[in-house]
């Protein structure tokens, strides 16, 4: 998924470092900061651009579900372990949803811009 212009996972993981980074401080800007990074990398136009925001978003989903899996697990136990999977699952769709969708964007438009 590299193009001539940009580098795709390279963008990814860039868009991904800042979407974690400003999530923490502004929420809704974030994905949207992120996924654009991704997508200026990426370069390739509106859809490359925005499927490395998206691609940026789900692996930070998968990772904070990852993450309080892991934490549930350590201070619960067995116990734990499921009621991180159920709380990680919908915390993946959720994520999902709103950091894929606005990284989607951001993404699109930084792409847009690069190409």
């Amino acid at each position: 998924m590299a193009t001539e212009e940009g580098n795709f996972w390279w963008g990814v993981v860039v868009g991904w470092v800042l979407m974690m980074i400003i999530n923490i401080f502004i929420p809704i800007v974030g994905p949207l900061v992120g996924g654009f990074a991704a997508g200026y990398i990426a370069k390739g136009g509106l859809w490359n651009g925005g499927m490395a925001g998206l691609v940026a978003g789900i692996i930070g989903a998968v990772i904070i579900a990852i993450l309080i899996l892991i934490g549930a697990t350590a201070f619960l136990g067995g116990i734990g372990l499921l009621s991180g999977f159920v709380v990680g699952s919908l915390l993946v769709v959720s994520v999902f949803i709103v950091n894929g969708v606005l990284a989607f964007i951001g993404g699109a438009i930084g792409g847009a811009v690069a190409g």
